[in-house]
């Protein structure tokens, strides 16, 4: 498909709460290096504020990011920062918060409920902002089995101005009633993929599409090997309705999620201009129902 001369609007547009956002989007953890946090080379930044500037030139209005996502010599947020500040208006920037690195790179602790203000101040100091529009809470699988304290200083943020909306990342649908019976949630990030099944999240994702909620899948394009990306048997249907449509295999994965429902948002991130170039197009990319029932199949054996 030609790439060149489609927008972000091709992909159509969702709310996140108040805010419309087309639903292609842009994941900024890739612009700190070749791979993710600090591994890998890190990134040419006029490369990186070139590829950003390159998004919001096609349309590009909704960047997520995390004031953890740095490497050795690059910070996401400071590299947003410098390359769109002022803001134009109709940008809605999203961040996320929960984990720790320290200064080093190192991943921490999770942070405690009275630390989360902390984080949030940390997002609008490297972004240049007074307000953040986004923020989710990142679950710690492994250390918190609920999220209601969490959340709830979030919530108290919001109420003081700080937040304008609330989303919930790495949880199962018993959470989402959990936040929602303290504060309103617009969206959820969770990893989703045609390479991966979660019967959670894909109940998730059934229920956000019931209640006009965002899903906002990561490693979307990526396969079963996330950041090494997609490998083996699951590439070979992929590639096959991929040089049907006259499109990358990544265009398609893309496409595939999207399909899902309208309220399915993209983020795939890339610091190389022609990778952005391709993604955003994949917005405008239709498969047929037969290739939906193909690659559903496959989603499917991913379990």
């Amino acid at each position: 498909m030609t790439s060149q001369t489609i927008s972000a609007d091709a992909a159509g547009t969702w709310k996140l709460g108040d805010l419309p956002v087309h639903r292609i989007g842009f994941g900024a953890m890739r612009l700190t290096g070749s791979a993710a946090f600090h591994l890998g080379t890190p990134s040419d930044r006029e490369r990186s504020i070139a590829v950003l500037r390159k998004a919001v030139e096609l349309g590009v209005n909704h960047i997520d990011t995390a004031a953890f996502y740095f490497s050795s010599l690059r910070s996401a947020n400071e590299i947003i920062n410098s390359a769109l500040a002022p803001y134009a208006d109709d940008l809605v920037i999203a961040t996320k918060v929960g984990p720790f690195r320290d200064y080093s790179g190192e991943w921490g602790t999770w942070a405690r409920p009275d630390q989360l203000r902390g984080h949030v101040e940390e997002n609008l100091r490297q972004l240049g902002r007074d307000h953040l529009d986004m923020v989710y809470l990142r679950r710690s699988q492994q250390r918190w089995d609920s999220i209601a304290e969490h959340f709830g200083a979030l919530a108290e943020l919001r109420e003081a101005g700080l937040i304008r909306h609330l989303g919930i990342s790495g949880v199962e649908p018993r959470h989402l009633v959990e936040a929602q019976a303290i504060a309103p949630v617009v969206s959820v990030q969770n990893r989703y993929g045609l390479h991966e099944f979660d019967p959670d999240t894909d109940e998730l994702l059934r229920i956000c599409g019931e209640q006009g909620i965002a899903f906002v899948p990561f490693f979307a394009i990526a396969g079963k090997g996330a950041e090494r990306g997609p490998s083996g048997d699951e590439m070979d249907e992929v590639d096959a309705i991929a040089r049907a449509q006259g499109a990358t295999p990544a265009q398609v994965r893309l496409a595939w999620t999207l399909q899902q429902g309208p309220h399915v948002l993209a983020i795939p991130g890339t610091g190389n201009p022609d990778h952005l170039v391709e993604n955003v197009a994949a917005g405008a990319l239709r498969l047929t129902a037969e290739e939906m029932a193909r690659l559903d199949a496959l989603h499917r054996q991913a379990e």
